[in-house]
């Protein structure tokens, strides 16, 4: 499920909307809520999310920013799920873009890993650009290799044949 206003949802505090002030012919205006473009507003906005879902987060829901996967492994316990979560986004005045919403999936992607009743598995795509790219040559190729490995390193039993040929 994707959020529909993301963070433009969440509200000012009272002494930082003086800090989004900005002038126009018509007048001085100040935002009300998190505007978009702020630099801290994605991370605020994940604040806020984890707050409001923290005692159903990595058990029943996993919130990513403004995209959220109600899970379980039984079509009876996922009604709950639902129920709880739609209790709680109604309870907080958040809403969904039902464009972007899909219900009742057994698998999808998200962030770049397969989300399934077999749990979460990287993406085998991601993993074959890796496997398909030329040793590296310069500190920054180097550098460049191990932030890719790094992103699917729980993924993988036993790196050592990979990276022994780089050592």
């Amino acid at each position: 499920m994707n959020g529909f206003f993301g963070y433009n949802g969440i509200r000012m505090a009272e002494e930082d909307k003086t800090k989004t002030t900005f002038i126009t012919m018509w007048g001085t205006f100040c935002y009300k809520v998190v505007p978009f473009g702020l630099k801290n507003a994605k991370t605020t906005y994940q604040r806020a999310m984890v707050t409001l879902f923290h005692d159903m987060m990595h058990k029943e829901i996993e919130v990513y920013v403004d995209n959220m996967i109600a899970k379980s492994r039984e079509g009876e316990d996922h009604l709950v799920n639902l129920r709880r979560l739609f209790d709680r986004l109604q309870k907080y005045k958040l809403w969904l873009n039902s464009a972007k919403c899909t219900f009742g999936a057994k698998s999808g992607k998200l962030l770049g890993f397969i989300v399934s009743e077999r749990g979460t598995e990287v993406d085998p795509g991601k993993v074959r650009v890796i496997m398909e790219m030329p040793l590296p040559s310069t500190v920054q190729e180097v550098r460049n290799f191990l932030g890719r490995l790094n992103y699917i390193a729980r993924f993988i039993a036993n790196l050592t044949d990979k990276c022994q040929l780089l050592f």
